[in-house]
């Protein structure tokens, strides 16, 4: 399921969009949960607290204090991986958003081919992202989260916890689970923990610190836990 956003300071424009994304979607079969911004800094302020909850947000280049162009460029900084589609009433501004990556461009009102394509590849990007990213779900909400921006997993019990430098996303599951999705990069360093090697500043036998944080390093672990962070260090 794609993860819409939709970001303009016009009620009428998002209505619209919304009702052409949807029959759209019937379209390709696809389904979607939408989520209506109408501002800049509305949709900014929501991320803060629903970090890695947007797949695909479609941003009115035209809005008031904050544009859609300097909104596109704080929404980058924040999340790399998010899919953003610039929406214009008029045609000479489609060339001022080529600096953050868009998707594409979308002239108002959209036509139902155009925003076809721009759904198909947007679920086409973001499987080709999958790799980067590591999706997991916590009640009825999936987050998708960059693996370059993961410290650590770290579990008790049935819960996961993956701790990133702006906040955790605990969800159920094995951490021995994680370690197989995650793959390569990760190291095992204890029982409970789970750390990605790229994030590791100094190894000391039993500890791994990662700027401020410190974690423990079982003795069970410390042998591989060694030669997989040396390796790392030396392939940097």
């Amino acid at each position: 399921m794609l993860r819409i956003g939709i970001c303009d300071d016009m009620q009428t424009a998002r209505f619209t969009l919304r009702c052409a994304l949807e029959r759209a979607l019937e379209k390709r079969d696809m389904e979607a949960a939408f989520f209506e911004f109408s501002a800049g800094e509305r949709l900014l302020g929501w991320l803060e607290n629903h970090a890695g909850e947007l797949d695909l947000v479609f941003l009115d280049m035209e809005m008031g204090q904050l544009d859609g162009i300097t909104t596109a460029r704080k929404l980058r900084s924040a999340d790399d991986g998010l899919q953003i589609v610039f929406v214009t009433a008029y045609a000479d501004r489609v060339f001022d958003g080529y600096g953050v990556g868009a998707l594409g461009y979308l002239m108002k009102p959209p036509k139902p081919g155009q925003l076809e394509d721009i759904l198909t590849r947007a679920a086409a990007a973001l499987y080709r992202d999958a790799e980067r990213t590591f999706l997991c779900r916590s009640g009825d909400v999936t987050y998708r989260i960059p693996i370059q921006n993961i410290l650590y997993f770290v579990s008790d019990r049935r819960q996961v916890t993956c701790v990133t430098a702006k906040r955790s996303y605990p969800f159920y599951g094995k951490l021995d689970q994680v370690e197989q999705t995650v793959g390569q990069g990760f190291v095992r360093i204890h029982q409970r923990y789970l750390v990605r090697a790229g994030a590791v500043d100094r190894f000391g036998g039993s500890e791994v610190c990662l700027g401020d944080l410190v974690l423990p390093v079982s003795r069970s672990c410390q042998q591989s836990a060694m030669i997989a962070l040396a390796r790392t260090a030396l392939e940097d």
